[in-house]
């Protein structure tokens, strides 16, 4: 039997781009139904929202998009390491966090910039950070949105490469 690959999305509170993420990802699966290959889920590096459900324009954006955000804020931990494939981090201050945690070469070998799977960042000859909505208003969480509808697409490709 074929093991499922595992992708976790990872942001600081767990709670804005994360979640939404998951959600994006989620709905992806379910559409392609390839939930018996794929997984997803979302953590974030800080626990001062641990427990709580994303953002409230964060749940309104996606709902806006059919998307239903159920998911409650937790941390990352080490032991995320052996439960996914690919974890992929929003900016670099949160991949610094992660790395820390690290425990060696093949758990640092999952870690990536979610935006090193997003088309858009190749006509920026860089990877940027997925832009942080919290502060910026519901433009914001609207261009979040947006990266991440037409950045899952090229994630589950990866994640379904049988060579992976």
């Amino acid at each position: 039997m074929k093991s499922r690959k595992g992708v976790l999305f990872v942001c600081h509170g767990n709670i804005c781009r994360s979640p939404a993420a998951e959600g994006v990802f989620q709905t992806l699966i379910q559409e392609r139904q390839v939930s018996d290959s794929v997984f997803a889920d979302s953590a974030g590096t800080s626990d001062e929202h641990a427990g709580e459900l994303a953002h409230a324009v964060t749940r309104r954006i996606a709902s806006k998009h059919g998307i239903n955000l159920t998911h409650k804020s937790r941390v990352f931990v080490p032991a995320d390491f052996d439960l996914f494939h690919l974890i992929l981090l929003m900016d670099n201050w949160n991949f610094r966090n992660v790395s820390a945690l690290a425990r060696n070469d093949s758990d640092r070998s999952k870690l990536r910039m979610y935006r090193s799977f997003d088309p858009a960042s190749a006509e920026l000859n860089r990877i940027p950070e997925v832009p942080d909505p919290y502060y910026g208003g519901i433009e914001g969480f609207e261009q979040v949105h947006a990266i991440f509808e037409r950045t899952s697409p090229f994630i589950l490709e990866y994640l379904m490469d049988s060579r992976r």
